[in-house]
């Protein structure tokens, strides 16, 4: 059965970031009443694009305030809703982090018990779509060689991350195991959990701070421009992340977690190639493979250990996402459309151009 978005009001946490402005939008474009929240409606970087999109759809957008560690900060927005999607955590690389539970782990787990809170106060919700990472099933890639037949999949949960170590990966392992945890205490309401891979694809709000972006922006400005290490990714379009939350609360069967990435894993070097293959005079980008002796040499000098080195680097493996094809429906974009629409919205991002690419909803 399918529920339908006629007369539905949902909210989405966090609607500026990377993965719920996306979400705003197919939601609008469905035909839902959206509330959504942001930590500041004075921010105009991150509220604007917000406010369009609600006037492109005939005022169904409710933008309210909430902070994530602040109790009870989401309850306005929640009032009336029967879709709880929680998207809002923040997503840093690991240079980024200075201090691991100040910076990620109390806003995820906290966040989290918070969203949670007003969920159990408010009796129209009857569904909470939680937005988790493949990085609650693993910590670093060596654990997946450890999987059944090397594959990844969502029967398993990391146990190996900690605050100190990959504390990322840590605080969405706590934060979606607590969810879990105040699911199975009562029978009202139902949570699934969407697993992305690194979320790429063209940004709405160019404001976001997501590591998803920062990542790639940093093969964009040329800092592998002299070979491309060997490190991959499981990797998902942010348009298709998007959809699976909006399948996984209009599918009433949908339950448990979703691994939402591509079978195969992408390159720094495959990524280049595609990019390349579109844009062939950019100088920015390596024609080249690194080996792996300099980046074992020089990596700490860029703020990679010899112990995250040792766990990923020539490391892939394959991604069991059948569960997200066959009960989500999902059927996933080319990594070449991804990175394509990925760098021309960040293009004119840059150029300060309006459009922000090829935006819009599957």
């Amino acid at each position: 059965m399918r529920r339908s978005p006629v007369g539905e009001t949902v909210l989405v946490t966090g609607g500026s970031g990377f993965v719920a402005a996306h979400l705003v939008r197919q939601l609008l474009e469905r035909g839902y009443r959206v509330h959504t929240t942001v930590r500041s409606a004075a921010n105009a970087a991150k509220a604007d694009p917000l406010r369009a999109m609600g006037r492109s759809h005939s005022g169904r957008l409710e933008i309210f305030e909430a902070d994530l560690l602040r109790e009870g900060s989401f309850d306005e927005a929640m009032k009336g809703c029967a879709v709880v999607f929680h998207v809002a955590s923040p997503f840093l690389m690991p240079e980024k982090i200075k201090d691991g539970r100040r910076d990620v782990v109390d806003p995820a787990l906290l966040g989290t018990r918070n969203v949670l809170a007003s969920v159990e106060r408010t009796p129209t919700v009857d569904r909470l779509v939680f937005t988790s990472t493949v990085g609650a099933i693993f910590g670093d890639y060596v654990d997946v060689l450890a999987m059944d037949d090397r594959i990844l999949s969502e029967k398993y949960f990391n146990s190996t991350s900690t605050v100190e170590n990959n504390p990322y990966h840590y605080a969405k392992t706590v934060a979606e195991r607590a969810a879990w945890e105040a699911e199975k205490a009562q029978d009202r309401w139902r949570m699934v959990s969407v697993n992305p891979g690194l979320i790429l694809g063209p940004s709405l709000t160019p404001a976001s701070d997501s590591g998803s972006l920062f990542l790639l922006e940093e093969l964009l400005k040329g800092y592998f421009f002299y070979g491309a290490p060997d490190f991959s990714f499981t990797t998902a379009d942010v348009r298709d992340v998007a959809l699976a939350h909006i399948e996984a609360a209009e599918r009433t069967e949908a339950h448990g977690r979703y691994i939402v990435a591509a079978p195969e894993m992408t390159s720094f070097r495959e990524m280049s190639r595609i990019l390349l293959a579109h844009d062939p005079r950019n100088l920015r980008l390596p024609r080249t493979a690194l080996p792996h002796w300099p980046v074992r040499l020089l990596g700490p000098a860029f703020g990679l250990t010899q112990d995250y080195i040792r766990k990923h680097l020539g490391i892939r493996f394959r991604v069991d996402n059948s569960r997200s094809v066959k009960e989500l429906g999902l059927t996933y974009r080319p990594i070449e459309e991804t990175l394509v629409d990925h760098y021309e919205a960040w293009r004119e991002q840059r150029s300060g151009r309006p459009g922000g690419g090829n935006g819009g909803s599957p």
